[in-house]
């Protein structure tokens, strides 16, 4: 299958999809065009390598990366880590450069999730699994994470690339939790809050934190704003899950129902999974959570789920990791980009009111 003739790859500050982002648009512009050129341009030489300049790039390789790099979502964990950085000091060319890295493997993390969830949709346009196959997404995330790497290895504030190789294998080993998970309907709340927020929540953290240090804050303050990412993290991606259930495609850009396809139990399931009786609950796995079909009934699920309680609860509890995302900024001084982060926790859990 082609790649479409046209992507989108503007830069435009006036792009910004969240309203509370607007106090960093200029420096998140200048992350994507970072990212984009991160992805397009060859490498210098190094001692023992031949110039990545002197070898020709298949005309095909060139139409994948620039369709990879001219998609951009929310620029979520990027953005995050400019206002924690803007709430401690001024934003500085490491942030943007950090701010990108976190960016890409969020982005690689997407390809490869697309390939385990079968995505046919991500960002409003087709991904790359169904339009050239599961190997070629598989590589081009590959390919997003050895840049990273190169990236990594040139930042200035030594503290970055440890914290950044740290959140990387937390989200794998979260990640992986999760994949072991699946079909284990006697799985605990805790053990879920454990996975979402190795898989999820430490990039945000990590992100966060990262824009305070390189402010040069202090310890303290840092601290306060990697708190503020974990909860906000765990907050996004219960919405997330919840998302996946009863959100709109058309408005959320992406494939949804795959939680449920894939057997991977989130918030919403294990609370009614606790609700019912052993036999309704059998029914309920066999039903509507163990079966093999391709497609399940979103609707039917999402009305049971709601009858019982469980959209309603898993809203309730994303709305008080949020409250710990924000309690967790104050002892920061009041300014716009503190306000702008107690925004962000608020538009977070408002995506599936």
């Amino acid at each position: 299958m082609r790649l479409p003739e046209h992507t989108d790859r503007s830069t435009s500050a006036s792009r910004v999809e969240i309203p509370t982002f607007g106090l960093v648009a200029e420096p998140l512009t200048q992350v994507k065009r970072l990212i984009h050129e991160q992805l397009t341009e060859h490498l210098p030489a190094f001692t023992g390598l031949e110039p990545s300049a002197h070898r020709h790039r298949p005309r095909d390789l060139e139409q994948l990366i620039e369709y990879v790099s001219g998609r951009s979502g929310k620029m979520l964990r990027p953005a995050l880590l400019l206002l924690s950085g803007r709430c401690c000091g001024e934003i500085t060319d490491e942030h943007i450069r950090v701010a990108a890295i976190i960016e890409m493997i969020h982005n690689a993390t997407l390809l490869h999730d697309d390939v385990i969830d079968e995505g046919q949709k991500r960002r409003g346009l087709p991904t790359i699994n169904r339009l050239r196959g599961n190997e070629t997404a598989v590589l081009l995330g590959d390919l997003l994470l050895s840049r990273v790497f190169q990236m990594s290895a040139e930042l200035e504030e030594s503290q970055a690339p440890r914290v950044i190789a740290a959140a990387a294998v937390r989200l794998c080993e979260g990640e992986l939790r999760q994949a072991i998970q699946k079909h284990d309907w006697q799985l605990s709340e805790p053990d879920y809050i454990d996975a979402i927020t190795e898989k999820s929540a430490v990039l945000f953290s990590s992100a966060c934190y990262l824009g305070a240090v390189l402010a040069k804050t202090s310890d303290e303050r840092a601290q306060s704003l990697a708190d503020y990412g974990l909860n906000a993290g765990i907050a996004f991606q219960i919405t997330d899950d919840l998302l996946d259930i009863v959100g709109d495609e058309q408005k959320t850009g992406k494939t949804l129902g795959s939680d449920v396809d894939r057997h991977k139990l989130t918030l919403a399931v294990i609370h009614l999974l606790k609700s019912v009786d052993e036999q309704e609950k059998q029914t309920l796995i066999n039903s509507h959570l163990e079966s093999e079909k391709s497609q399940h009934d979103r609707n039917a699920l999402a009305e049971i789920l709601a009858r019982h309680g469980s959209l309603d609860y898993a809203r309730a509890r994303a709305r008080e990791y949020a409250a710990k995302a924000t309690g967790a900024l104050d002892n920061l001084r009041q300014n716009r980009a503190r306000d702008a982060l107690i925004e962000a926790a608020e538009f977070i859990i408002g995506r599936a009111v």
